[in-house]
């Protein structure tokens, strides 16, 4: 019996700081707070609002000059949607440490209650209540915790973290008493009550209660033959299921959950990641191809008026009519608004950028992108078959799905297992002492030498188990129909069949979008050839139309539409170009390979900084 004591009072003591050891601190936990401060509030650094350097050294005269990597960077770094995401780490440590915690079992006592009688025995009402008599005051109390009834056992996770308690009690009580032949007309009495307990769940699906009482007692009872006096006990109490409750893979399945979701926490921010630099990706060739489509809308716009001009002094020379000026003219009012358009077009895709890369977005530097789309020579596209096995080795979110059917599976245990009935047993062994000061009482035999003595005489009976209580039982309980377990474990296993559905579509569907996606890079590629074609073509027929008018063999209206089949072949193929390169994204992002094409470091985008500088141009 010493032995198991000594041992789970060592257990209790040493379990905060093994934990400590075991586990990893989230970054927001005050160092130490495990094994050393365990109720110093966590700290929570403040939301970082600023934008990172980064921005500033690539501002150089009043202009923010951005290649594709720049942009990126910028997004890894002061995107809001990543800062969001990065708080998911944090937030998931914490749901670990509180799922290793456990939590409590309803209807199961703590173990440890406030002492204000008197052990059995011990003086004018615990003799009463030994000799089973209730005494004037009605005051007295047993050595027991009070009678504890079993609400609920079932698969409630137990609390893992030991709960120490203690209780000290001073009073004074003067008790009227009809007996007067013990302790006169009036008994009173002094007490001092100490009680302590330590409790600890245990992952089988029980819980062991240590715990410890002492009484003192000073009493004015003339019959008191021990007096003041020390009552003492030490008790072990062990519950444990055996049906509903009972395993250990059941009483952690909170804590694996709470790891497979930290787990896939790198795969959740993996697709975070995967969307923003998407998006940028997209926002920059946007901007860039608007930046184009300026210059082509510009030039459009300087041949219409070059040509008007030449059409006026063609008109003072005598050389052309006075009704082929207002075409003219109206071509330069379209080219105008055209070019218009465009400007308005590159604001409005520079807020979406500065959105992406910025935290405030508040950046006033004029956004101006260094690189230029460019189409490889060829598509070196693998089968069908070999581009499937590499999403589902890549795609983040495919893989999260998979893992979300195995959280199921372990948080389904707690649902089979309730459909048992509840099958508790529990054992408690105690022992018990007493001491005090002798008193000779006329006409009573004097104490036995054995109780005589004080607190350390009734502690040695403790110990060496003179007086030990033992005590063995079990408790049932068994819901007739079930019908409400049963139900839930239904709707379960419905629910977890409807999930491994969603992952085969997910699957499936993963197959039909790589699918699309090379038909559509396939297009793509076409039109682009084929509206490059045009444009070559629509210059060759306009410089040729051009020659012909300053030979007097065409007219101002066939150059007038020369001009407007090249300014929209010129758009047509611009369109093309961006086409392709928002399928090559498209299908980066459906092959899970984005973060590789644009050589993202995950561990950077966690950090928030990438380690790669970035330097405004020279020029």
């Amino acid at each position: 019996m010493k032995p198991l004591i000594a041992g789970l009072l060592c257990y209790a003591l040493a379990a905060p700081f093994t934990f400590a050891q075991q586990q990893g601190i989230a970054p927001e936990m005050p160092a130490g707070s495990k094994a050393v401060q365990p109720y110093r509030p966590p700290v929570v650094p403040p939301t970082r609002v600023a934008d990172s350097t980064r921005i500033a050294a690539l501002v150089k005269g009043g202009k923010l000059y951005l290649t594709l990597q720049d942009a990126i960077a910028l997004a890894l770094e002061n995107n809001v949607d990543l800062e969001v995401s990065r708080y998911s780490e944090s937030t998931l440590t914490w749901r670990l440490r509180r799922a290793e915690a456990g939590g409590s079992l309803p209807g199961v006592p703590s173990g440890s209650s406030q002492v204000s009688g008197v052990t059995s025995g011990q003086g004018v009402l615990g003799s009463q209540a030994a000799a089973g008599v209730s005494g004037g005051g009605g005051n007295g109390g047993g050595a027991g915790g009070g009678g504890t009834t079993i609400s609920q056992v079932g698969p409630t996770v137990q609390t893992y973290d030991p709960v120490v308690q203690e209780s000290t009690t001073f009073s004074h009580k003067s008790l009227p008493q009809a007996n007067s032949t013990q302790a006169g007309s009036v008994l009173v009495q002094n007490q001092r009550a100490y009680s302590a307990s330590i409790q600890q769940g245990l992952v089988t699906g029980g819980s062991a209660t240590l715990s410890y009482s002492n009484r003192y007692l000073n009493e004015n009872a003339p019959t008191d033959v021990l007096n003041p006096s020390y009552g003492t006990s030490v008790s072990l109490s062990v519950r444990q299921n055996l049906l509903q409750g009972f395993g250990k893979r059941l009483n952690e399945r909170n804590i694996e959950v709470a790891r497979l979701n930290l787990g896939m926490n790198d795969l959740n921010f993996h697709t975070q990641v995967t969307t923003v630099v998407n998006n940028v990706v997209n926002a920059y060739w946007s901007l860039a191809s608007a930046y184009d489509d300026l210059k082509a809308k510009d030039a459009a716009f300087s041949t219409a008026k070059t040509f008007l001009d030449e059409n006026k002094q063609r008109l003072e020379l005598g050389a052309l009519a006075a009704a082929d000026i207002p075409s003219s003219e109206n071509q330069v009012a379209q080219a105008k608004q055209n070019l218009i358009n465009s400007q308005t077009a590159i604001i409005q895709r520079q807020i979406t950028l500065k959105n992406l890369i910025s935290r405030t977005g508040t950046v006033n530097a004029e956004i101006v992108p260094l690189d230029q789309i460019s189409i490889p020579e060829k598509d070196d596209l693998e089968p069908v078959r070999t581009l499937v096995e590499t999403a589902y080795k890549n795609r983040s979110d495919l893989l999260a799905s998979k893992e979300n059917l195995h959280v199921n599976d372990v948080s389904g245990l707690g649902t089979a297992n309730g459909i048992k009935p509840t099958l508790l047993a529990f054992t408690t062994l105690s022992q018990s002492g007493l001491g005090g000061t002798a008193r000779v009482v006329k006409g009573q035999s004097p104490p036995d030498a054995y109780f005589v003595g004080g607190l350390g005489t009734a502690l040695g009976q403790v110990f060496r188990r003179n007086f030990p209580t033992e005590s063995v039982g079990a408790f049932f309980s068994a819901n007739v129909n079930n019908r409400q377990a049963q139900a839930d474990l239904g709707i379960d296993q419905l629910q977890t069949r409807q999930q491994e559905l969603s992952y085969q579509k997910a699957l499936k569907q993963a197959q039909v979008d790589i699918s699309n996606s090379i038909v559509a890079l396939k297009q793509a590629r076409v039109r682009y050839d084929a509206a490059k074609e045009n444009r070559i073509l629509s210059e060759q027929l306009l410089t040729a139309e051009q020659e012909k008018y300053k030979l007097g063999e065409s007219t101002p209206y066939n150059v007038l539409v020369q001009q407007r089949d090249l300014v929209t072949a010129k758009s047509n193929e611009l369109a093309a170009l961006v086409s392709y390169q928002n399928a090559r994204t498209s299908l980066d992002q459906t092959l899970g390979l984005t973060l590789e094409a644009h050589n993202v470091n995950l561990s950077e985008a966690k950090a928030a900084k990438v380690a790669r500088e970035s330097v405004a141009p020279a020029k």
